[in-house]
């Protein structure tokens, strides 16, 4: 380090901090700046822009499309919440016992689809609820073929023909969002799963053996121990759910096919985001959906901070 720097001190860390705040300053703090000045702005191409004020706002309001993504975008994230979380606690409170064997095995396997990413598993699930090859409608339809004889005249005399029903699904055409929390579940069950052994590994198990003892169930010492112990790792990860399914576009797009869907039954905040500003090349309305997404967002983090505070208050 040169003279300079040891008769100033103070300047070091500035120094090293320099090549951070420089990236932040250029790819994400004059970004926001910039979009929140194209929020209030009407975009016709990336040259073109009307100011229009809070408008882009209240045509938001005022668009069923906008409000169909909300919808879809809530139950895809009620979803991940109280079906996907609570099955990732249960699966780890079944690899945390003891007794189970291979337990490295298993966690390897149900964390395995978090590494192909969000791509891969789209394109698999693209063939497996493929309506007519795809591998869950064939397995179905071994289930639910259903052979009957029916009455024909043939040359003046009444036969029987056998006739077969085969029942399809039609999942991306007919039953878009169930596919859709389906293939999340899939891919996030055991990315969650971790969080949770992590926590589940750190509960105090001086005090499960004191529930025992007192002659607590298994039911419980999970509510009355367990599950406090955990709290503040599940608060974590069901904000980090509710994150991620506000946020979610790369599994719809690809799966449908870079569309929304039949009737926009795939159609999430982010899919309309980008539809408005790509597909439309109105940059300034995008703007102002991604900030309602971000304040909405934010939202979720305060709530989750409150939430915490008040049950720390009361324990």
């Amino acid at each position: 380090m040169s003279r300079r720097f040891r008769q100033h001190p103070a300047w070091v860390p500035y120094f090293w901090a320099g090549p951070f705040l420089l990236v932040f300053a250029v790819f994400l703090a004059y970004p926001m700046l910039l979009s929140v000045k194209m929020a209030f702005h009407q975009n016709a191409g990336p040259r073109v822009a009307e100011y229009v004020g809070t408008q882009n706002f209240s045509w938001m309001m005022g668009d069923p499309l906008f409000w169909t993504a909300v919808r879809n975008t809530a139950v895809f994230a009620a979803a991940s919440v109280f079906i996907q979380l609570p099955a990732s606690l249960g699966l780890a409170l079944l690899l945390n016992r003891p007794q189970l064997r291979a337990r490295g095995f298993w966690r390897a396997i149900f964390f395995a689809p978090v590494l192909v990413g969000l791509p891969f598993v789209a394109i698999l699930a693209g063939l497996v609820f493929e309506k007519n090859t795809g591998l869950l409608n064939v397995a179905l339809h071994e289930f639910t073929s259903l052979e009957v004889t029916l009455p024909r005249k043939i040359g003046g005399q009444t036969l029987g023909v056998p006739f077969t029903f085969d029942i399809e699904f039609p999942w991306l055409q007919s039953y878009v969002m169930p596919t859709l929390i389906i293939s999340a579940f899939w891919m996030y069950v055991g990315f969650n799963m971790v969080y949770f052994l992590a926590a589940l590994q750190n509960v105090d198990k001086s005090q499960l053996e004191a529930a025992e003892i007192d002659g607590a169930n298994a039911w419980h010492r999970f509510v009355n121990v367990t599950l406090p112990a955990i709290r503040p790792v599940a608060s974590f990860v069901v904000l980090l759910s509710l994150i991620g399914s506000f946020q979610l576009f790369e599994l719809p797009y690809l799966l449908l096919q870079e569309t929304a869907g039949p009737n926009n039954q795939g159609l999430t905040l982010v899919m309309y985001l980008y539809q408005q500003g790509f597909d439309r090349g109105d940059l300034g309305y995008a703007s102002a959906v991604g900030w309602v997404l971000a304040i909405v967002l934010f939202g979720f983090a305060i709530a989750q901070q409150v939430y915490g505070r008040l049950r720390g208050a009361d324990l």
